[in-house]
C-alpha cells in the first residue's frame, strides 16, 4: 500500500511541477544558438519478457528476456540509455533495440531482467526518468526514419 501511495504522490508531483518559462537564446553576430534540450524525458515504463522471448527485434536480433534491453519510439537503434524508476531511484543501463511501446501512454518498454532491476516487476508499470548515456556509433537504417542519426525533440 505504502508503494502505491509513493507511485501516486510522485506522479501528482510530476504532474503539478511548475512549466519553464525559459526562452532559447538569441543568434548573436549571426551565430546560430546552441539548441536546449532537456536532458531526460520522464514518463511511464512497462515491461515485456515471455512472451515476445525469441521474436525478432527492430535491429534484426532476437529478444533476451533476460538481456538489458528496452524498446523506444524515437530514441535510434543502438542507443544506451540509464533508466531511474523515480520511486525506489534504482537505476540501470540499457540498450535500445527495439520499437514500441504500442501502448498510448507509455514512455519505454524494458526487458524482464531490466523491470527486476529496477523494482517494478510484480508492479508491472513504473515512473521512470530516461537519459541518454551513449549514442550508437554509427547509426542503423531503420525503415521509416528519414535521418537515421537524428535524435527525436526534447534529445
Amino acid at each position: 500500500m505504502r508503494k502505491l501511495v509513493m507511485g501516486c504522490v510522485v506522479g501528482a508531483l510530476v504532474l503539478l511541477s511548475p512549466h519553464s518559462e525559459a526562452r532559447p537564446p538569441v543568434p548573436v553576430n549571426g551565430l546560430a544558438a546552441p539548441s536546449l534540450r532537456p536532458a531526460f524525458q520522464v514518463g511511464v515504463a512497462s515491461w515485456y519478457g515471455e512472451e515476445l522471448q525469441g521474436s525478432p527485434t527492430a535491429d534484426g536480433e532476437a529478444f533476451d528476456m533476460n538481456g538489458l534491453t528496452a524498446a523506444h519510439r524515437e530514441l535510434p537503434i543502438g542507443t544506451k540509455v540509464r533508466v531511474t524508476n523515480l520511486l525506489n531511484w534504482r537505476s540501470v543501463t540499457l540498450r535500445i533495440n527495439d520499437r514500441g511501446p504500442n501502448v498510448p501512454g507509455r514512455l519505454i518498454d524494458v526487458s524482464m531482467a531490466a523491470a527486476k532491476s529496477l523494482g517494478f516487476l510484480g508492479a508491472g508499470l513504473a515512473l521512470v526518468q530516461i537519459e541518454i548515456v551513449r549514442r550508437p556509433e554509427s547509426p542503423r537504417r531503420e525503415v521509416g526514419l528519414t535521418s537515421p542519426s537524428a535524435f527525436p525533440p526534447g534529445f
